[in-house]
């Protein structure tokens, strides 16, 4: 909110026209709509407010019908206001309902990369080359209070443990939480994996039904995502695996996977993350899929806009491997020909080359230069 703040006040808002209030500040006491109020008309007074000036409001959550008073102000144009607050609290849906036409919503996800490399700049503390940072990413995440924690892995945790218990447990009253608990491991044990809720249900001895809402719970509280499989009937989507993906990579390395196990599986949730963030940047007219043939080949991203897919990618650690390099190559080859796409692209950890399959070409980078790189899509049809 600050940095927004500053933002504004290089674009030339007076600085009297910006007031930040943060309602976890233990100065307040007793917090409703009226405590909303009165901060209101002092700063108005006080300050010879004449416009509609910037409310930014920092954990909003703690103020008894905070959405009251917002409504009202927004309604008359009295001010432009921006809140924020857990996601135990804030969810888009309920929001929607307490603010109808009146909001727009952004999400903020963890550092993306390329916003860590920028991070590591201005804090003075930059990696020789943005390969070395990305190791860093890719082990401790993009949580910014991480990079200057000595003890890593341990705050991490508590970010894990605190979504869990506040976002989850506390938010949905969640009494037996053993089953909830397996749950979300079993989630960062088989990240950038498919699975049906029904097997995980099987595996971990709960019912469908459970798993179905106890998902629903971590996907609300954006701790998992969950990726459909690309069909043009509703059906098959909904009837097929999905793949699991987590909201940091530095959380999955810390709650149960080391880094060096399996760093194709960390690079593919890394690409999963960046491109729901373009997803986002796009204003979600577009859609994000995994794709799987009649074989089960499978092809690991899907990006469609409308009714059309612009562009396939494949992950993968590296293209060392004869097999590997065949398989990968291969079936993203026979996909592009089913889409009717002539470049597709593969990221590695630190491959480059062009390969040329017929008329078709597909590029090989690695994924930190896909990363940084501007450009919503950079190939396609």
């Amino acid at each position: 909110m600050r940095q927004l703040a500053k933002d504004l006040i290089a674009q030339g808002v007076n600085k009297k026209d910006i007031l930040i209030v943060n309602f976890e500040d233990p100065r307040f006491i007793k917090l409703d709509s009226g405590t909303l109020e009165d901060i209101d008309q002092f700063y108005v007074k006080h300050f010879n407010i004449t416009g509609a000036p910037y409310i930014f409001l920092d954990e909003i959550q703690e103020v008894k019908d905070w959405e009251k008073w917002v409504k009202i102000r927004q309604e008359f144009k009295k001010a432009k206001i921006i809140i924020s607050g857990s996601n135990a609290h804030l969810l888009s849906h309920e929001l929607g309902t307490a603010l109808t036409g009146r909001h727009l919503d952004l999400l903020v996800y963890p550092l993306s990369f390329k916003e860590f490399v920028n991070f590591q700049k201005e804090t003075g503390v930059a990696e020789t080359s943005d390969q070395k940072s990305f190791q860093q990413y890719l082990e401790f995440g993009g949580f910014p209070k991480v990079f200057f924690e000595d003890s890593k892995k341990e705050l991490l945790l508590t970010y894990f443990q605190d979504v869990v218990n506040r976002d989850v447990v506390k938010r949905y009253r969640v009494r037996k939480t053993e089953g909830l608990k397996s749950l979300i491991n079993f989630y960062f044990s088989n990240f950038s994996n498919l699975i049906s809720f029904s097997s995980a249900a099987k595996f971990l001895g709960l019912t469908t039904d459970t798993v179905i809402k106890f998902s629903q719970y971590f996907s609300n509280a954006y701790l998992v995502f969950f990726l459909k499989k690309f069909s043009f009937k509703v059906k098959e989507q909904d009837r097929s695996p999905q793949k699991i993906y987590l909201n940091d990579p530095g959380l999955i390395n810390a709650v149960g996977f080391k880094f060096s196990d399996n760093i194709g599986r960390l690079l593919e949730n890394v690409v999963f993350l960046e491109l729901l963030r373009r997803k986002s940047a796009n204003m979600d007219k577009t859609n994000l899929f995994y794709y799987q043939d009649s074989q089960k080949r499978e092809v690991d991203f899907v990006w469609q806009e409308g009714k059309t897919v612009k562009e396939l990618i494949q992950v993968a650690a590296d293209l060392h491997n004869l097999k590997t390099r065949e398989r990968e190559i291969k079936t993203l080859g026979k996909a592009m020909s089913q889409f009717g796409l002539k470049h597709g692209l593969i990221l590695t950890q630190d491959s480059e080359e062009e390969i040329k399959v017929g008329q078709k070409i597909i590029t090989v980078k690695p994924v930190y230069q896909w990363l940084v790189e501007d450009r919503i899509m950079n190939y396609g049809v």
